[in-house]
Formats: structure tokens, sequence, C-alpha cells
């Protein structure tokens, strides 16, 4: 019985993986350069061995989680999508069942991750869970999901905070903000992607919400990430190299508005990964910038 049970888990690891997204590490990414910037920033440049591997490894794990529960939410709109329709619950490799317990071991696997922290930070931590729980279902009730993503992915920061200093410093809901409207942007090209076959099973998205507005509209959240970012900046007292990085940021996100232009799937997706080179630049010039300083 027991080999059995191993040969099937061995067989289903793959379809696991596919699940967590494993196969797909930009989103991994896309959480844990602000999670190094806030780390950067509340640790004046030199974060604890400790905190970089608790916040690094907990990245991994709710981004793996919030894969999961978002494809137990869509199980039965995925298979109407082309571009979900072969991920493994709506393809029948992993069951609805199976996909829940896995969402309760990542999750429960970050909390022990937290408990190595402090009360403060462990008490954020509940609340990350349910904005990583709640964003999912979103789509149903609101044009602005994205807006749920963003307050997800950027809830690391204020956790970092805590972990660091035990307080909330109020310039960190400067960069909260900011990662907030980045991820809204980074989301609404994502989005762009389904816009079709969404409007047809009736999910709601910003892509949808902003229609032929789109381009315009993400290229003036842009502007207000770099601002909120600036002032960021200026509250922490950060030099040169770091307003280089977000000039350079800029250049990017200019990129993605010429990238995006014509608004194939294909563009809107190339548009989308190109934000990890935004959070990398603005990574290494907030290192360079505390390295020289």
């Amino acid at each position: 019985m027991y080999d059995l049970k191993m040969q099937s888990f061995k067989e289903k690891l793959p379809f696991f993986l596919k699940l967590m997204r494993f196969d797909r590490p930009v989103g991994i990414l896309l959480l844990l350069w602000p999670t190094l910037w806030a780390l950067w920033l509340s640790s004046d440049g030199i974060p604890s061995i400790k905190n970089l591997f608790i916040f690094t490894l907990g990245v991994v794990l709710m981004r793996a989680a919030g894969c999961v529960i978002n494809d137990f939410a869509d199980r039965k709109i995925d298979g109407d999508v082309a571009r979900t329709r072969t991920r493994p619950i709506p393809n029948g490799s992993i069951t609805s069942i199976e996909a829940v317990i896995t969402f309760f071991i990542l999750c429960s696997s970050a909390l022990a991750l937290v408990a190595f922290t402090n009360f403060l930070t462990i008490k954020l931590s509940f609340i990350g869970c349910a904005l990583a729980t709640i964003y999912p279902f979103m789509k149903r009730y609101t044009n602005w999901p994205q807006v749920f993503l963003g307050a997800a992915f950027a809830w690391s920061i204020p956790m970092v905070f805590a972990a660091v200093t035990n307080r909330m410093d109020q310039g960190l809901w400067l960069l909260y903000g900011a990662v907030v409207i980045w991820a809204v942007v980074y989301d609404t090209f994502y989005a762009m992607i389904d816009r079709t076959d969404d409007l047809k099973i009736g999910v709601k998205s910003t892509a949808i919400l902003f229609g032929k507005m789109d381009l315009l509209i993400i290229g003036c959240l842009q502007v207000v990430v770099l601002i909120l970012l600036a002032i960021t900046g200026e509250y922490f007292e950060r030099g040169a190299w770091f307003y280089c990085s977000l000039i350079f940021a800029g250049a990017l996100f200019l990129h993605q508005q010429y990238i995006a232009r014509y608004r194939d799937p294909s563009s809107c997706l190339k548009a989308f990964m190109n934000n990890n080179y935004v959070g990398l630049v603005i990574f290494v010039g907030l290192a360079m910038d505390y390295q020289v300083s």
C-alpha cells in the first residue's frame, strides 16, 4: 500500500509543481523584488541572513499557495480559457481536494517560518494569508481584482518592517502603495491576454474595465509608481544610485508600452514579463546606494 502511494505521488509530482507554477518563476521574482527592497530599506542595507532566508523562502511558499488557491477558485472556468485549459485541475491531473490540501500545507509552512520572527509579524502574516485567499475570488465581483492581487503581493513589505524593526514605520506605506499600483500595471498586461475569453465567460478585470484606454491608463499608473518610489527614496534618504535605478525603470516602462502597442497576447505577455527587470534594476540601484553611502 505504501509503495503504491509513493508511486502515485511520484507520478503526480510534476502536476503539483505545475499547479504551484514552479515552471514559471517570474511570479516568484515579481513578489521577491519588493520584499528585498523592504529588507534593504528596513535594515539600512544590511539585512540579517535569518530574515533574508525567512522572507525569501516565504515568498516562494506564498506565491505557490496563491497559484494553488487561484486554480481552485477558477476550476470551473479555466477549461473555457485557451491559456488555462491545460492546467492540472481542469485537465483532471489534480483533484480539487488535493489542491485545497496543498494550499493549507503551503500556508502552514509559511506561517511556521514567520514563527521565528516576532509577535507583530505573526499577526500580520494572518492578514497576508487572508489576502492571498481572497484575491482569486474577486474577479467575479469587481473590475479591480488586480488591486487585491497587489495588496496581497505587497503585504510582505509591512511584514518585513515588523520583523526587522518590530514597528510599523510610516514610510513603508509609500513603498506598499507603489508596489500595489505596480502590480495593477503588470497584471493588467497579463489580463489583456485573456480579455476576449474573460468577456465571454463573465470574468472581470482592469483590462476589461480600461478597454481601449488600457495603455494610456497603464502609462499613468506607471508614472504614479515612479513618483511614489521617488518619495520613498526621499523618506529613507537614499542617494543617486537609487534615483538612477528609477530612471532605468522608467525606460523599461516605456519599453513595455512599445511592446504592447498592438495588444496581441504574445506582446502583452512580453510586457508583463519585462516587469521582472523593473524589480531587478531598482533592487540593484538600492543595494548599490547603500554600498557606497
